[in-house]
């Protein structure tokens, strides 16, 4: 009789956990540059990194908010945002006020967000991430969608509690006066 063949352990992407994840659960995963880790409420929203394309045009947007930035701003890409005590996301690129913060960097300092759509995350940007950064207070969301043949790009301001549109591209282009003057070419 042959003898058993041992069989490799099962590896998983992130380890067994019973109920809701919490900000020091996530703390606590090993770093994994191959994806992003957010939580909403106790679930994870685990996506890939963006392809060439979504990081080329995250770069554009975030060179241009660099360029433009008045000095009591500051640009930033990929920033964990602490939402609240069970909310942390990592927009795309964001505004900010600059301050000292740990691995987690309050939203009260937060002036913009951007999200630049891509397969995998279109919904969550559209709807969930877009309602949670209006509830938090973000006063802008800047929207980047890729698939249309001409990139569009909308910025959105929030009024009374609520997103409403105030910039959309033109040709690839945002121009904006709001929260600081900025064009921004895709």
């Amino acid at each position: 009789m042959a003898a058993p063949a041992e069989t490799a352990p099962a590896q998983y992407l992130l380890p067994r956990h019973a109920g809701p994840w919490s900000l020091d659960d996530v703390l606590s995963l090993p770093e994994d540059n191959s994806q992003r880790i957010e939580l909403v409420d106790g679930m994870l929203l685990v996506s890939p990194l963006g392809s060439y394309r979504h990081q080329q045009l995250a770069g554009r947007a975030f060179r241009s908010l660099v360029a433009a930035c008045p000095d009591y701003l500051e640009a930033t890409i990929e920033l964990n945002v602490l939402l609240s005590s069970g909310r942390l996301v990592i927009p795309d690129f964001t505004v900010v006020r600059p301050r000292e913060a740990g691995v987690m960097f309050p939203v009260s300092d937060v002036v913009l967000v951007g999200e630049v759509f891509s397969p995998s995350t279109r919904l969550n940007d559209k709807g969930l991430k877009r309602g949670l950064y209006a509830q938090a207070g973000i006063e802008y969301y800047l929207m980047v969608d890729p698939e249309p043949h001409v990139v569009e790009a909308t910025l959105l301001e929030l009024q009374h509690g609520e997103y409403v549109e105030i910039a959309v591209s033109k040709g690839g282009v945002l121009e904006t006066e709001r929260p600081f003057p900025v064009t921004i070419t895709f």
